[in-house]
């Protein structure tokens, strides 16, 4: 199968990588440009573990084709902290436990701090609604809630 030569911009890095048109973007993430806080869980754009920022848009990279997000900027997991500095989000999922063995965690960050960056005053019911759409087997919700709320306060003071 013929490959494409394209650059992703991951955490303001480009990435000059060669993928064949099928490649998810997850894949290519993780495997060409060395970025695997990109969980990989269901494939199927379900558990929402390899969600990431693409433009101002949270996606599960695993429904995308690399060649899709190629000119685009990209945030990952890796890219969400500012050197020994934790955003917001992260440090607010420590202090309130929203995470147990972490393999959600990731996606649950990028899609956290996705949806608040664009609608920073979301109702409680919303932002349920929206946390919903990724699966966690540990923490029961409850504290991701919470972290999410307090991360909000704290982005919003910004």
């Amino acid at each position: 199968m013929s490959k494409t030569e394209i650059t992703l911009n991951i955490n303001g890095r480009d990435h000059c990588i060669c993928v064949e048109a099928r490649r998810t973007l997850a894949d290519a993430i993780r495997e060409e440009c060395g970025q695997t806080g990109t969980h990989i869980g269901c494939e199927h754009g379900v558990c929402g573990a390899c969600t990431v920022i693409v433009g101002n848009e949270p996606v599960r990279s695993c429904l995308m084709f690399a060649v899709q997000a190629a000119g685009k900027n990209i945030r990952t997991i890796e890219g969400l902290a500012d050197g020994d500095e934790m955003h917001p989000m992260q440090r607010a999922f420590m202090e309130h436990h929203g995470l147990q063995c972490g393999f959600c965690t990731p996606g649950f960050l990028m899609l956290a701090v996705g949806v608040l960056e664009r609608e920073p005053d979301i109702s409680d019911e919303d932002l349920v609604d929206v946390l919903s759409s990724n699966l966690c087997r540990c923490t029961g919700y409850q504290n991701i809630i919470k972290a999410v709320r307090a991360a909000a306060k704290d982005m919003r003071a910004l």
